[in-house]
């Protein structure tokens, strides 16, 4: 069980609090556009009904960076707290760089750049696992946290909790899909949701034949660094059909075998693509496909990996199988028109006949004397191909 840590912002505080800020270009948060003035905001958080069970620390505008409320001033804008140690820094890389700098992101913004900040936040979360007994976590929205204490954070728990405590790090970083000097400073300690994966499921849903899938796996964390690469189709942020991110259901076959059926990355599962979503923006979910695909993966992806990533629109690739499940399995896909791929199996399968457990093609395919079969795959489908026994 993992749970879902967000410790880059508040909100909802308790009490009214007035403060030093200046305006920031919400555009570019490193330009003032004001002298400093004073508002009130709800930066105060007491927790009375906690009454200091598990923890005295009380949240002040002192522990925050910046907020986006003012409470005489309805308007949207962004409010960088003055103070010691705090105010616009032009020089700070340690957050994403968009807008500037990145640093907020919505709500009461934590300031990590506080020692009681940062020595309450790593008390919280020792006693939210001892609490919870959970096996690991996803850290929300790293991208607005200075890495330096992300390296600091992930030290302590694995300190704490032991060295294969798991990580995972929500990055979104659609602007610049570079990730290792965030991933450098870190110490590769964290791993990554592989949204540069993930962009690539959403132009070859969107573009079809105009995709070149040979190029689908370039640039992506599971291609660089396969042991941090959490890979996923759609989730939380991208479920919506006009969405920017999301990917569209006729592809989804092909990314989640692709996320399942490889050797490299840890595969994540959406509920909404898996059980559907209801409300105004409903869809169908596509269990079947997506069990059928599941059971592959547990019965038959196993051992080395071959790729065929040869051409434009139809790719390939074959897990070899390993002692217990020694068959393995052949995948092949298309975004455009219906083809084969040839691929080899081995000279110690010729004659087997192998079918495709998706049942897209209905004919067995026999393996050749030399070892080689022609794979076929319809239009804009996956087909995964089994030996028969």
């Amino acid at each position: 069980v993992y749970a879902d840590v967000v410790i880059n912002h508040k909100g909802g505080g308790d009490e009214l609090q007035t403060f030093s800020v200046v305006e920031v270009n919400p555009d570019d948060r490193n330009e003032v556009i004001s002298e400093p003035f004073e508002i009130e905001s709800y930066t105060s958080f007491t927790f009375p009904g906690r009454d200091n069970k598990y923890s005295d620390f009380k949240w002040s505008w002192e522990h925050f960076s910046a907020t986006d409320y003012n409470h005489s001033d309805p308007k949207d804008a962004i409010y960088v707290i003055e103070g010691e140690n705090k105010g616009v820094d032009p020089d700070d890389k340690s957050v994403g760089q968009q807008f500037g700098n990145f640093d907020f992101l919505l709500y009461n913004d934590i300031d990590f750049k506080h020692p009681d900040v940062r020595e309450e936040l790593k008390r919280w979360i020792s006693w939210f696992i001892n609490e919870t007994g959970i096996d690991g976590f996803r850290l929300d929205a790293i991208k607005h946290i200075s890495d330096w204490f992300i390296k600091e954070f992930i030290e302590h728990v694995r300190g704490e909790f032991g060295d294969q405590y798991y990580i995972v790090g929500e990055y979104s970083y659609y602007d610049d899909m570079d990730m290792d000097p965030f991933l450098q400073n870190v110490e590769q300690r964290i791993d990554l949701f592989d949204v540069a994966l993930h962009y690539h499921f959403r132009l070859c849903s969107l573009d079809g034949p105009g995709y070149d899938m040979s190029t689908i796996l370039d640039d992506t964390i599971v291609a660089k660094y396969p042991q941090l690469a959490v890979t996923y189709v759609n989730n939380h942020d991208s479920h919506l059909h006009d969405d920017d991110l999301y990917v569209l259901d006729w592809f989804k076959p092909l990314a989640y075998a692709l996320i399942l059926l490889r050797k490299d990355g840890y595969p994540c599962i959406f509920f909404g693509d898996y059980y559907g979503i209801e409300g105004p923006d409903a869809r169908e979910g596509q269990q079947w496909i997506i069990d059928q695909l599941l059971d592959i993966r547990r019965d038959f992806a196993y051992g080395d990996q071959e790729d065929y990533f040869d051409h434009e629109s139809i790719v390939g690739w074959i897990r070899r199988g390993d002692e217990n499940n020694p068959d393995g399995c052949v995948v092949v896909m298309s975004n455009d028109e219906a083809g084969e791929k040839r691929i080899f199996v081995g000279t110690d399968y010729a004659g087997s006949a192998w079918y495709d457990k998706l049942g897209h093609i209905e004919d067995d395919i026999f393996i050749e004397e030399d070892g080689h079969a022609n794979f076929p795959v319809n239009e804009g489908s996956v087909s995964v191909y089994l030996k028969r026994v």
